[in-house]
């Protein structure tokens, strides 16, 4: 089964103020019939990194199945982590850069790590805020968690 997966993250005074995620899920079925389904929340104190993998990890933890999924993103940190073999080095060293600082956001890498196990995922990085009809979406839906009322903890991990 192929899906498409739109993401974006926001944070109102990044670092540290509301945010939110929104992503949207699209799949064609075999009668060529568009099947899409929208997930969004906000966040009392949080990052637009940590915006942008809950984003990733939300859409990868709604299929029931396995999958192979484009996930599209404007997040070079979401795409250049394993586009560019970020990962693969913070594995290797144990969750540290390069420079053998720490990773931040550790706890989102390692349940996007989870969440991607099962799909064979391809990554593609989009231009943010240049007009592409999903990405503009899932702004609008992550930009609204940001200022919308009910905002959840972001309880685990460091905010950076």
């Amino acid at each position: 089964m192929k899906v498409t997966i739109f993401t974006d993250g926001a944070a109102r005074g990044n670092p540290e103020g509301p945010g939110g995620y929104g992503c949207v899920l699209q799949y064609i079925d075999t009668k060529g019939t568009l099947h899409e389904r929208e997930y969004s929340a906000g966040y009392k104190k949080t990052t637009n990194n940590r915006m942008e993998l809950m984003a990733a990890i939300v859409g990868l933890e709604a299929l029931t199945r396995p999958c192979e999924v484009k996930l599209i993103s404007d997040s070079k940190y979401v795409t250049d982590a394993f586009n560019q073999n970020w990962i693969e080095g913070w594995l290797k060293n144990n969750w540290k850069t390069s420079t053998k600082k720490p990773v931040k956001n550790i706890d989102l890498w390692k349940r996007l790590l989870k969440a991607k196990e099962q799909h064979r995922v391809e990554f593609v990085w989009v231009k943010g805020h240049a007009g592409h009809p999903e990405n503009e979406r899932c702004d609008k839906l992550a930009t609204s968690a940001a200022d919308g009322t009910n905002l959840l903890d972001d309880v685990v991990g460091e905010m950076v």
